[in-house]
């Protein structure tokens, strides 16, 4: 069972400037999504512990700071979630070309984002 956090999200009101400062603080490394206001993040030695991520703009003004955990059926995990008390808050979408994504709260109300990989994703 993988079933681990695997990527990050900062949204954020101003993206570039926020790239800027995470390259010139911590000395990460960005590559912007296609020509989507998306920035993915590189934030050390892959043969290190952690985690990359990415830097998006905000799509509401009170969207978190999300982590998203890796899983191997989408659907299931979907449904294990609902039925254990949780939300999906943003349902199943593709991520053309790397996966399937979705979002949800947990019990307490924290969010929270599950991902597939599927380069076939449309």
């Amino acid at each position: 069972m993988n079933n681990r956090v695997v990527h990050f999200e900062i949204p954020c009101d101003q993206p570039e400037k926020t790239v800027e400062f995470f390259k010139s603080v911590f000395g990460w490394t960005f590559q912007q999504f296609g020509s989507h206001p998306y920035w993915l993040a590189v934030t050390g030695d892959e043969k290190s512990p952690g985690i990359n991520g990415g830097i998006m703009k905000k799509k509401d003004p009170n969207q978190p700071i999300v982590n998203s955990i890796s899983v191997t059926d989408i659907d299931e995990s979907i449904r294990k979630i609902e039925h254990s008390g949780g939300k999906v808050v943003v349902p199943k979408m593709p991520v053309p070309g790397v996966g399937w994504s979705a979002y949800f709260k947990d019990p307490d109300g924290n969010i929270h984002g599950v991902y597939q990989h599927d380069p076939k994703a449309q």
